[in-house]
This record gives structure tokens, C-alpha cells and sequence, in this order.
């Protein structure tokens, strides 16, 4: 099953939750301006994971979303196919996915805060709800909160 037909021809498709999700999760990645191979690794498990992709999906999904990041102006298209499609539990396990990418480098750069923190008020996550978040994944890592 080809799941980006016709976005191989240009065509956004923000409205798609696999497209939008990993959108986000390769934004965070890029946002301290190196996409390391650990984020990479932890966007590609998350993907597979969330959505039971194949390899060959999950290759096709990351190379979209990378192309698109590279020329994405705005968040609203995707986190609003995330508002719209997921359930308020399901949003915040997207947090926590995108806490797992931030941290994937072992650094949580500024930017990177800040973005969690736009898109969190964007799929309307309170500040509670995204701190929990990021405590939960930082016990599962093991580090300090």
C-alpha cells in the first residue's frame, strides 16, 4: 500500500495522522539544526511502532517528511490533522513521542522546548499535561527530570 500517493507529486497531505505525526516528530529533530542518527533511530522505532509500518513504509514516510520539513512555513496543517484525529491520550503520547526525539541526542536544546511547547498549545495540551509528559519519558530513559 502506497500511503503518500499523489504527495510524491507535490501534493501536501497533512490530513493523513501518519504524514502529520512524523512531520512533527522530524521538525523536532531538526530543530537544534543536526538531525542525528540516534533522533533518526528513535523517529523510525515511534513510526513503525505507532502505525505498524513496514520497512520500506517507514523508509517512504521518513523521506516525505524530511522533504517537507525542509520546506514547511507552518505547524497549523498537521497539528490540526492531529487535533482532529487523535483523542485527548493519544495527543499527549505524541508529546511524549516528540520528548523521545528532543531527547534522543541526550540534549534538550532551547528551541526544542519551545517547540514541544508551541505544538502542545496547538493540539491543546496544558502545561500540566506536557510536563507529565516529559517526566514520563525521562524515567523510561532514565534520567533526571
Amino acid at each position: 500500500m502506497n500511503f503518500l500517493k499523489g504527495a510524491e507529486e507535490g501534493q501536501s497531505r497533512p490530513d493523513d495522522l501518519r504524514i502529520a505525526v512524523a512531520v512533527l516528530l522530524v521538525e523536532a529533530a531538526y530543530r537544534d539544526d543536526q538531525f542525528e542518527p540516534a533522533e533518526r533511530a528513535v523517529i523510525e522505532r515511534l513510526l513503525t511502532e505507532k502505525f505498524s509500518l513496514s520497512k520500506e513504509e517507514c523508509d517512504q514516510l521518513m523521506s516525505w517528511s524530511e522533504n517537507t520539513v525542509s520546506r514547511m512555513v507552518q505547524l497549523q496543517p498537521y497539528t490540526h490533522a492531529i487535533f482532529e484525529s487523535m483523542d485527548p491520550e493519544e495527543r499527549i503520547g505524541l508529546i511524549e513521542m516528540l520528548w523521545e526525539v528532543v531527547y534522543a541526542d541526550g540534549i534538550l536544546d532551547p528551541e526544542e522546548d519551545a517547540l514541544i511547547r508551541r505544538i502542545g498549545g496547538l493540539i491543546y495540551i496544558t502545561d500540566r499535561d506536557r510536563m507529565l509528559a516529559r517526566k514520563r519519558v525521562l524515567e523510561r530513559l532514565g534520567k533526571e527530570s
